[in-house]
């Protein structure tokens, strides 16, 4: 039986063999995936949809984030991974290893765009920054939003969101905060639909770049309203004559308040026909919950703010005040 012995003797001798090949196989494994990468510095990488882990390695291998596509794919497959890794687009550190890599495209956390509407821009003019941003994809819609229907907002998105989903997200979030914010009014506003909120809450957000003074503000005009005064904001009047196509670009006028337009809230009571501007989140939340106010005018005091007034003498003088100021008396 010398022959047997030898034999177990020798096949033992092979699987020793075999596991110690194993470990130091696993081991250079292991050291392969925690080597540094040699990627100087910090880089975006897009992985379409649909990218196998060969088309993954070799765009890794192409922007210099890994040495060798083959062995990244070999040392993916190996220890499992080659069908965790997400498409969409990544940011990978310097120096990133392969494990690093893996980590970041299994996390699925991709990059996201941002596109800021600031408030107060008419729809004419946020289409224009949607048309120009860079990172956006496809054509405008054709049914493009009406006045005061976009929300202002800074919207966050993956690359390859086209124009018109990132419209109608805005379109979606103006009309879902509009009735969740009339839903929870004061009670007594003389404001009979949502639509006429958001009228004035764009005459409100075009009236103020203070946010302190929206509330205020809101509870000037919801008093002339309630007593049957013509509403007299200025912005209006633009509006008459821009239709939201862009800035006056001078001063208004003593003749453009005579301007025959439904608009010109000089000539004609009430609230206007629509929305002159995308009022924002605080002029809505202003127009459904004015001040308690007994102020009736309101006129620039040359701080960036306005003084408020309740009797038409008292604004004369604050008006008398800001021209001074204006003409640098």
């Amino acid at each position: 039986m010398l022959w047997l012995r030898r034999l177990t003797a020798a096949f033992l001798g092979l699987v020793v063999l075999a596991v110690l090949a194993a470990a130091g196989g696993w081991w250079l494994l292991e050291r392969y995936l925690d080597q540094p990468g040699p990627l100087a510095e910090e880089q975006l990488i897009e992985l379409p949809r649909g990218t196998g882990l060969a088309g993954i390695a070799a765009r890794l291998q192409t922007a210099g984030i890994i040495e060798d596509a083959r062995t990244f794919n070999i040392a993916t497959r190996v220890i499992g991974r080659d069908r965790r890794l997400r498409a969409g687009e990544y940011r990978i550190p310097a120096n990133a290893s392969p494990r690093d890599v893996l980590d970041i495209l299994e996390s699925g956390q991709i990059v996201l765009h941002a596109l800021t509407i600031p408030e107060g821009l008419s729809t004419v003019e946020a289409l224009a920054v949607v048309e120009r941003h860079p990172v956006l994809v496809g054509d405008m819609p054709e049914a493009l939003p009406g006045e005061g229907e976009l929300l202002p907002e800074t919207y966050m998105f993956a690359r390859g969101t086209t124009r018109a989903q990132i419209i109608e997200r805005m379109r979606a979030d103006m009309a879902r905060l509009l009735a969740e914010l009339w839903e929870n009014r004061q009670e007594g506003l003389p404001l009979d639909s949502p639509e006429e909120a958001l009228i004035l809450a764009s005459i409100i957000e075009k009236e103020t770049a203070v946010a302190a003074e929206y509330h205020l503000v809101a509870g000037v005009f919801v008093n002339r309203l309630r007593r049957g005064m013509l509403l007299q904001t200025d912005p209006t009047v633009i509006y008459a004559i821009t239709r939201g196509e862009g800035p006056l670009g001078r001063q208004l006028l003593r003749r453009d308040l005579e301007i025959d337009d439904p608009y010109n809230t000089y000539r004609y009571p009430g609230l206007p026909p629509g929305p002159i501007a995308n009022p924002g989140r605080g002029a809505l939340q202003a127009a459904l919950d004015p001040a308690a106010t007994d102020y009736l005018y309101f006129v620039a005091d040359g701080t960036g703010g306005h003084a408020f007034a309740r009797t038409l003498d008292e604004h004369n003088r604050n008006a008398a005040r800001w021209r001074r100021i204006r003409d640098g008396g």
